[in-house]
């Protein structure tokens, strides 16, 4: 096959054993790759009822067809499992020189199950398959057991993802990362760590065969060309860390716990302020022409990336002012393999119990203590004192602690929500409250419409569900063949370039009417797993505050989003959907995306 090796690795680390089997034509014809190909492979291997913690709960690692091409921003792939935080399906991405190497090792996914018996890792090369031991690499980062295997193995060419204290302590938001990037949100750091498996690491010499070498290389060409135009410069200028100061002037950057849209000490901890006082140097993932990335020193010497969802966690939402404890804060959280949004979220629920008279043992964790937060950070990877319940996420703490403390858990589906205020910004409250993996603003680009002044983002007026579910699909088609969503706006016509990009470098008569299907049937799928692992309307919704408290600062000032107002934008995207009014996958639609044989 062109574009993939018909190769699927089953490990189990139970028995110690593997297997190969093939991906099959028409799964990746159906499902294409990464977030696509990880969702249809965790609804046939997870056992129904599954739970995320237990061994039989699989860890998906998938390629996708583009990897490996040399077209820019395709070196990422994609972990898919059953989130401990949720319940639900997590699916999350990460990027750089391992996503090469797992398509160079000759496979299109590596499904892992079981737990081993002690701590191990996996090294997959030309020769196979090795399980070996990891005990004197447990308890340490990722980045140190990444040179660790690299030194023992003899080889600094392996590529290696791991997880870090909190994947070893089933932290519910702990992340596996590899090269300093991370698949971060949903836990699968915690499933990982559950399997006693330290890390998975790779070197291979496999190459990617393509059906049309001269028009790939030509599309490549294009697409390097375009992507240092206009609709990147943002991103290649300042990074993502240009949203902090933007979104303050909108009334959509969440402070203190959502209680406020607006920040006092938003100037000093923007972007640009960052990038004046503190930038050391831009980079970017394998295979990307945009380099986003921005790294940043402190007083210490110290170089940290830095992008806007872990600022606006570590900083706004707690109420925390100092760019350099903000900088040490996203410090820990990547040396402990912690999800940033979650950590922040979490915290920021924390902080306010506190403010309330409750969890006396956090001590001084309050708003705008910095040290607190770096104190605590260790405290959460490490389920040290109060540090365990905070591990838990800040659904499961709200539940256990109750008082009506999860009146001011800022999550959906358990998952914590990201840096964008519901209230002023509609059409992306409708994203939050619907996405399968959680309050997730990766899986659509419900936000797009609210900033592109398209629609009024103070208002709920009809439509909006088409608005979702479309930016929806767009996301899920980008996610599985994987193209980095910056370049989104580089394309005139998505689907129509994408499948043709596609059928370069399969061979597949591919078009974009089968692009936009294979993205809905990915979406739905979804939501038929959620489905059968419990979900019920009430899952679709956002927390109280957003519901019954009017904002009160910004230019959004007496802004309110009400229950009804949801309600009324969740029926409009099940309209959209051809789902039934309770939230459920129709027996048509099914049949229409060729689910109902395996859903």
């Amino acid at each position: 096959m062109y574009g993939f090796h018909n190769r699927l690795l089953h490990v189990d680390l139970g028995t110690g054993r593997h297997r190969w089997e093939e991906s099959g034509e028409d799964r990746l014809r159906s499902f294409v790759g990464g977030i696509g190909l990880g969702t249809s492979l965790l609804y046939d291997f997870a056992p129904p009822g599954v739970e995320p913690l237990a061994p039989e709960n699989p860890l998906i690692f998938t390629s996708a067809p583009l990897a490996g091409t040399g077209l820019t921003t395709t070196a990422k792939y994609a972990v898919v499992t059953k989130s401990p935080l949720t319940g639900f399906i997590a699916d999350s991405l990460s990027s750089s020189f391992f996503a090469l190497e797992l398509k160079a090792v000759g496979v299109d996914a590596v499904v892992v199950t079981g737990r081993a018996p002690a701590p191990c890792y996996l090294f997959i090369g030309n020769d196979g398959v090795e399980f070996r031991d990891a005990s004197r690499l447990w308890g340490r980062s990722a980045a140190d057991t990444e040179a660790a295997i690299r030194a023992e193995l003899g080889n600094d060419a392996v590529r290696v993802a791991a997880v870090g204290t909190a994947g070893e302590n089933r932290v519910r938001f702990a992340t596996i990362s590899n090269e300093g990037r991370h698949a971060g949100r949903g836990g699968v750091g915690a499933v990982m760590g559950s399997k006693n498996l330290k890390a998975v690491a790779l070197s291979g010499s496999a190459r990617v065969s393509v059906a049309d070498p001269a028009g790939v290389a030509a599309a490549a060409a294009a697409l390097r060309q375009r992507s240092l135009g206009e609709h990147t410069a943002k991103y290649r200028e300042i990074g993502t860390v240009a949203n902090l100061a933007v979104f303050d002037r909108l009334g959509a950057l969440p402070t203190r716990n959502f209680q406020q849209p607006t920040f006092a000490g938003a100037d000093g901890l923007s972007g640009e302020s960052l990038t004046e006082n503190s930038f050391s140097r831009r980079h970017g993932c394998a295979s990307c022409t945009i380099r986003c990335e921005r790294l940043f020193k402190s007083l210490s010497g110290n170089e940290q990336r830095m992008e806007y969802e872990t600022l606006f966690a570590l900083g706004p939402l707690c109420g925390i002012e100092d760019p350099e404890a903000v900088l040490e804060a996203a410090r820990l959280c990547d040396a402990y393999g912690l999800d940033s949004i979650s950590t922040g979220g979490t915290l920021a629920w924390a902080m306010e119990c506190v403010e309330r008279g409750l969890l006396p043992e956090a001590g001084n964790l309050r708003f705008g203590s910095a040290q607190a937060v770096l104190a605590a950070i260790p405290a959460i990877a490490e389920r040290r004192g109060f540090g365990d319940l905070l591990a838990e996420g800040s659904r499961r703490a709200a539940l256990a602690l109750g008082h009506d403390s999860l009146d001011w858990a800022m999550q959906v589906k358990g998952l914590e929500l990201p840096g964008y205020e519901p209230r002023s910004l509609k059409t992306m409250a409708l994203g939050l409250a619907v996405s399968p993996r959680g309050a997730c603003h990766n899986r659509s680009g419900a936000y797009e419409a609210d900033f592109s002044g398209t629609v009024d983002r103070l208002s709920s007026e009809p439509g909006r569900g088409a608005l979702v579910a479309a930016s929806e699909d767009f996301a899920a088609a980008l996610d599985s063949l994987i193209v980095c969503k910056f370049l989104r706006r580089c394309f005139e016509d998505f689907y129509g370039e994408a499948a043709g990009l596609l059928a370069k470098v399969t061979g597949w008569d591919y078009s974009a009417a089968e692009l936009r299907l294979a993205a809905e049937r990915i979406h739905t799928l979804k939501r038929c797993f959620n489905q059968r692992e419990g979900w019920c309307p009430e899952d679709d919704g956002l927390p109280p505050r957003v519901l019954t408290e009017t904002l009160a600062t910004g230019v959004a000032q007496g802004t309110r989003l009400t229950h009804d107002e949801l309600q009324g934008m969740i029926r409009d995207y099940y309209d959209a959907r051809q789902w039934g009014q309770d939230g459920r996958v129709s027996e048509a639609r099914l049949k229409a995306l060729g689910l109902d044989r395996g859903a």
